[in-house]
């Protein structure tokens, strides 16, 4: 195009600009729909089952089990490790990974969530989890996990630690009982359970309320005891609080009334003072 001092201009075509565009952003939308997807896979709930219990799924039948506890939570799963799995005979039976932003799938974190069946009653399942489940996680795992297992008879009990700070109440005093436990369960549930219930508006969170919500919709009998404590860490005081969710089962788990010193070393770490930011 000339001008009127006969300068020559280039002129662009606007239609062959915004076709341009449109397949920049085409492009654009298909490796971003490419990059959620292998985000989705890779945050994947991956269930492993050994031998045994593969063979029982691949035949089409679900694991049969009275009862299912899961402990979430350092507290709860060293309360497992020291109170039922060290008295008992159990066998590790598969286990959970998991990716996502605090936790790496891989050798290390497959003992973060392992299932343990009882040998004599193998009817009796136990989950220990001390990894991170997130949030677009916690239903999958749930789902996955409980569709495993036969939903007739079955009973589900849930012990989750929890920061006191974390508790609302009208008496600014209660923080001075800790640690205990409070409840909630299913409709399905036949009580009465062994503390009072979570009181409003106090509400349950992570991976117990996606168990609970489960439970809840498939009419599964279920219980969440969540353990209110003021010691950040591993504490044998704490742990104790968890005895009376499972001490009213009876026969299908046995508690070790007093374990070892030992034991309980193993467990508890004791807090290094020089790893306080103001020493």
């Amino acid at each position: 195009m000339a001008t009127f001092f006969g300068e020559v201009l280039s002129v662009y075509s606007r239609a062959v600009e915004e076709d341009d565009d449109d397949e920049e952003e085409l492009d654009g939308d298909e490796e971003d729909a490419q990059i959620r997807k292998e985000l989705e896979e890779k945050r994947e709930v991956h269930l492993h089952w050994g031998p045994e219990v593969c063979d029982a799924l691949k035949s089409g039948d679900k694991l049969p089990c009275s009862h299912f506890i899961l402990a979430v939570g350092h507290n709860a799963s060293r309360f497992l490790s020291v109170y039922v799995l060290a008295s008992e005979k159990w066998d590790a039976v598969g286990h959970v990974s998991v990716w996502n932003e605090r936790s790496r799938a891989g050798s290390s974190e497959q003992s973060a969530c392992v299932f343990y069946r009882h040998r004599n009653e193998p009817s009796v399942l136990i989950c220990q989890l001390t990894c991170y489940i997130a949030e677009d996680q916690q239903f999958q795992w749930a789902e996955k996990v409980l569709d495993c297992l036969q939903h007739r008879d079955l009973n589900v009990t849930v012990l989750s630690d929890s920061s006191v700070a974390d508790y609302k109440s009208a008496d600014y005093l209660c923080g001075s009982s800790a640690p205990f436990l409070r409840s909630l369960h299913s409709a399905a549930f036949s009580g009465p359970p062994v503390c009072p219930a979570l009181e409003q508006p106090n509400i349950l969170a992570g991976l117990p309320a996606a168990v609970l919500n489960h439970c809840q919709v498939h009419r599964i009998s279920a219980v969440v005891y969540q353990c209110f404590s003021d010691v950040i860490g591993a504490d044998s005081v704490t742990m104790e609080t968890y005895k009376p969710a499972l001490a009213k089962l009876g026969r299908s788990i046995k508690l070790n009334p007093c374990p070892s010193s030992d034991a309980l070393r193993k467990i508890v770490r004791t807090r290094d003072p020089q790893s306080n930011l103001y020493i």
